[in-house]
This record gives C-alpha cells, sequence and structure tokens, in this order.
C-alpha cells in the first residue's frame, strides 16, 4: 500500500481550523519540525557525517520526506512494517535497526527481491547463520550490521568480546554480506547534563569504531559505521571513525527531550488537541476528553527532575500554561491540574474550550493516532492531514 497525503478536499472540507476538529486528535507544528530537523542536519553537516534519520517515531512517508536526504532515503526503521510501507512509496536504502527474528527473512528476501537495499541488524552467531543460509537459498547476499552494546543499555555484542565479534563477522561472510557496526547509546536518556551527554556521546563513538577497527584487522568489510541517539546526535563533539548519525525523535521532540536539556519546550513539535468537558472544582480539576488512550501511559518524566505527569497543558495556540500538567489520566479523561507544590491558578477554561498537550514520549503518543493534522505557528489553520501507520 502506497502512502499518501490525505487530499484535503476530502477531510478538510468541514475540518481547516484546530476549532473545528474532533477531539482528541494529533497537531504537527511544521515550523517546528522543519527548524528541527534543520538544526541536527547543519550539525552533522558541519563535522562531515551522513544523517539516516530513524522514522520509528514519524510512521508517515509525508514526514519522512521532510527527514531524509532523498526521496530514496537512507532510512532506518525499527519493524519490517515500516520497512514495506517506506519502500512502497519510493524509499530505497533502509537499515531495519532491531535484531533479525529469523522467521522474518523470508519477508526480507522479498523487500530485497523488489529493489530495497534492505539492511538487517543482528548480534548473535545463530542469526547470522540463519541470515547466511537464507542468503544461498535465495541467492542473494543479505546485507547485516553488527550490533554493538556501547552502554549495557540493551542488546549487542561488547566491543571487548572481540573472539564473539569475529565469529558472528565470519559466519556472515560465509553466504551473506557484513555491512558494518552499528550502536545506540541508551543509556543518554539518563541525562545527566552537558558533559555527561558528551560522554555518552564519546562512549558510542569509541564502541564502534574500535569494533569496526576489529573487524578490519582480520579482513573483514566494515563500511558503515553507525551510532545513534537524538540526546548523542546533539552532543557529540568528536565523530571521527563513524560515517553516518541515526536519531528519530530530533524530528519532533517531546517534554523527556527537553528534560534532558536537548530542546527547549518550545521547540516541540507534537501536541495532542483535547477538549474540555467537565470540572471537579473543589478538587481542583479540569476534566477534559484526552485520556491515556490519546497521549499514551508514557511517564518518562516521572523519573526527572520535573515531572510533566501526562503532559504540559497548552492554550490552543500552543502557548504552555505555567505549571498546568495532565496530572492524571483514564483511559478517556485527563485530569488537568496544577503541578504539586506550585501556588499558580488553574486557567479559567468553559467546557468545550480546547487545549493542547505536550506529550513526554513523542513516539508513544504519535503511535496513538492515524494523522497528523498540520498546522504552522500559532496559527489556528490546518494546512493539511498526514497518514501515520502503526503495525509489525
Amino acid at each position: 500500500m502506497v502512502l499518501a497525503t490525505i487530499d484535503p478536499t476530502t477531510r478538510l472540507a468541514a475540518s481547516t481550523s484546530l476549532e473545528d476538529l474532533e477531539t482528541p486528535c494529533l497537531v504537527l507544528d511544521a515550523d517546528r519540525m522543519d527548524r528541527n530537523v534543520q538544526r541536527l542536519r547543519s550539525r552533522l553537516d558541519a563535522m562531515g557525517v551522513s544523517l539516516r534519520p530513524h522514522l520509528k517515531t514519524a510512521k508517515s512517508i509525508e514526514v519522512a520526506r521532510q527527514v531524509m536526504s532523498s526521496p530514496e532515503g537512507p532510512a532506518t526503521v525499527s519493524t519490517l512494517k515500516e520497512a514495506e510501507q517506506f519502500a512502497a512509496a519510493g524509499v530505497r536504502d533502509i537499515i531495519y535497526a532491531v535484531g533479525i527474528a529469523p522467521a522474518k527473512l523470508a519477508r526480507v528476501a522479498e523487500l530485497r527481491a523488489s529493489g530495497v537495499d534492505l539492511v538487517v541488524t543482528l548480534d548473535t552467531v545463530q542469526q547470522a547463520e540463519a541470515v547466511a543460509e537464507v542468503s544461498r537459498w535465495t541467492g542473494t547476499r543479505i546485507p547485516a550490521m553488527i550490533e554493538i552494546d556501547c552502554d549495557g543499555h540493551r542488546s549487542g555484542v561488547r566491543p571487548t568480546d572481540q573472539a564473539q565479534l569475529l565469529e558472528i563477522g565470519q559466519a556472515l561472510t560465509a553466504g551473506a554480506e557484513l555491512r558494518g557496526v552499528l550502536t545506540h547509546a541508551g543509556d543518554s536518556y539518563k541525562g545527566g547534563g552537558v558533559e555527561a551527554l558528551r560522554l555518552y556521546a564519546e562512549t558510542e563513538r569509541l564502541a564502534v569504531v574500535e569494533s569496526a577497527r576489529i573487524l578490519r584487522t582480520a579482513g573483514l568489510p566494515c563500511p558503515i559505521v553507525s551510532v545513534g541517539s537524538t540526546p548523542t546526535a546533539h552532543h557529540a563533539t568528536d565523530l571521527a571513525g563513524v560515517t553516518e548519525v541515526r536519531a528519530g525523535v530530533f524530528v519532533f521532540f517531546d517534554l523527556v527531550m527537553a528534560g534532558l536539556g536537548v530542546c527547549q519546550i518550545d521547540d516541540i513539535a507534537l501536541s495532542v488537541l483535547a477538549t474540555v468537558i467537565g470540572h471537579q472544582r473543589e478538587k481542583g480539576w479540569i476534566i477534559t476528553d484526552g485520556g491515556w488512550m490519546s497521549l499514551s501511559r508514557d511517564r518518562g518524566t516521572g523519573k526527572q527532575a520535573v515531572d510533566q505527569g501526562y503532559g504540559l497543558v497548552c492554550d490552543v495556540d500552543g502557548t504552555p500554561y505555567q505549571d498546568v500538567i495532565v496530572a492524571d489520566a483514564n483511559q478517556e479523561h485527563g485530569i488537568i491540574a496544577v503541578r504539586p507544590g506550585s501556588n499558580v491558578r488553574l486557567p479559567d477554561l468553559a467546557v468545550g474550550d480546547r487545549v493542547r498537550i505536550l506529550p513526554n514520549h513523542a513516539c508513544a503518543t504519535a503511535a496513538q493516532h492515524e494523522t497528523y493534522h498540520v498546522v504552522r505557528g500559532r496559527s489556528h489553520a490546518v494546512e493539511t492531514c498526514w497518514t501515520r501507520f502503526g503495525g509489525w
């Protein structure tokens, strides 16, 4: 199925402004998105490293076209559904950056047979042998990246485990193709300030550069050396030996990124538009139709210095109210309240008034919706709607 922009004549005929939209719904500020993309692209261009954007947050070809360097990519995905959807829209250079399950290799082979340079990721000999076996069976050498564990956060081969790294590389080259190494500095989400983020970035870089050296010294190919996380992409001071950077949430940003100091609140491009449906005045609550089904249950800021509840509340223009958050949420009810410890007053919102809620985690919030309603800046005009997809 080819992704396409929803026809404004059918979708926007009755919904041309934020006041007209059915709520809750997802709003995308295209001006903020464009600035976010340009910020990272300019930074990496100055460092001589290419950007391979991670499209798992966007899951939209229209957004992808704002981020990729060309209509054909390069791109990173986290599901084969994403790979299939973007491939159908003409993207040809894709890394599937989640460890490959052998049962999924038939879908990989099918995509590659259609002309897509789809690269898989792995960190075990068993996976490498499966990729090599399917490569021999299909008569095409499936390319794979070896995932490196740079911080003990998740998957990957430790760069100090030279024997395992070489065993995987040799298993791959016995039928498939070793395309390179990649890593993800998941620990960077712990924050700690600018110097800590710079250290995470350097630790990430050293892990893959050393792994690439080990492979090359053994006579194995390693053309791609890939790092990727939004915090480290914005704080790396040295990318020597790295060929590309993968990052995803930088396109929209969110409250977790703001809490880490990677962006400002005013950089967050996504919000959920919700309508006031009631009050519990004695409790200091405003009730909206924006519950956790529209916001997600992600409470990522709960571990940060400033807990934003289920989201930071803004007026319909997108300007945040001081210390007003979605303090609690049920499936279809959001409870707006003043942040604990603050002495500000709740905004005077009547039933029917609208608010915009900035998300803790852009990926999780966007996943609750099928459509981006695109606006620019403080304008209430909905310029267009872009579809997004889910699934695996």
